[in-house]
């Protein structure tokens, strides 16, 4: 793997997910590339290990469907960090394999209120901290799920999907104020998550890729970082896959 000095040298950044899977990945290049990073996950043992892993300026365990805690999260980070520049989202759950008409309506309600309402907690409480410095990059992580639909995950396909319509109209809000907003729409990559599904849906989506296999997680790290640099710096309110020539627009 390349890594590109000190590309986050000076700035701060905010992850979500970031006990496991991509998000810990994603803060780990950040830190070893000189930026600082706070982790937010609900699962506190896992984000006291991560903590040590990744060289993280501190950790929060919280819910990200709970406003108030985001909004007392984002003070205690900024407090920690000195200023915010960077919000990746990646906290997210797969829900109930069903299909629509047997859909439970708890596991409906509780992807809802991680995936899309937890996410926008997020990009409201901090936008006004980039606001204020001026300059900020918030990465959504959607799903290739949102573009194409999976059976049996309405309630995944339906949040990501969201997701990127979410982005887009925050991109443009914030186009010209220093803040860029994109979301990453990947293909199935190996991760936790994936333990939230049983495998015959793990096998249908890696069926889907033209490539044949299931992403690895530093490959949408990648992606993830160079969107969190100050190298994109004209696209915004847009989709960056790493879809293994899944996705069709």
């Amino acid at each position: 793997m390349t890594i590109y000095g000190g590309r986050f040298a000076g700035r701060c950044a905010i992850v979500t997910g970031g006990a496991s899977g991509l998000g810990k990945d994603v803060a780990k290049r950040i830190v070893a590339e000189g930026g600082s990073v706070v982790l937010w996950d609900l699962d506190a043992a896992k984000l006291a290990v991560a903590k040590d892993e990744v060289g993280a300026a501190h950790v929060v365990a919280l819910d990200v469907s709970d406003v108030d805690a985001v909004v007392a999260a984002a003070a205690e980070s900024a407090a920690v960090l000195g200023k915010v520049d960077i919000l990746i989202c990646s906290a997210g759950i797969t829900g109930a394999t069903a299909p629509v008409h047997e859909y439970p309506l708890d596991s409906w309600k509780r992807v809802v209120d991680i995936n899309l309402n937890g996410l926008f907690y997020c990009c409201r409480t901090v936008v006004p901290l980039m606001l204020a410095n001026g300059y900020g990059r918030i990465v959504n992580v959607s799903s290739v799920a949102g573009k194409e639909g999976n059976p049996n995950a309405s309630a995944y396909s339906a949040t990501k999907a969201a997701v990127i319509g979410l982005t887009k109209s925050l991109g443009k809000e914030l186009a010209g104020k220093g803040i860029i907003a994109n979301a990453l729409t990947p293909a199935t990559f190996e991760s936790p998550i994936l333990e939230q599904l049983p495998a015959s849906q793990v096998e249908y989506m890696r069926s889907k890729i033209p490539m044949g296999r299931l992403g690895e997680i530093p490959e949408s790290t990648a992606m993830v970082c160079f969107m969190a640099s100050e190298e994109c710096s004209f696209t915004t309110a847009s989709t960056f896959d790493t879809s293994g020539g899944r996705t069709t627009f």
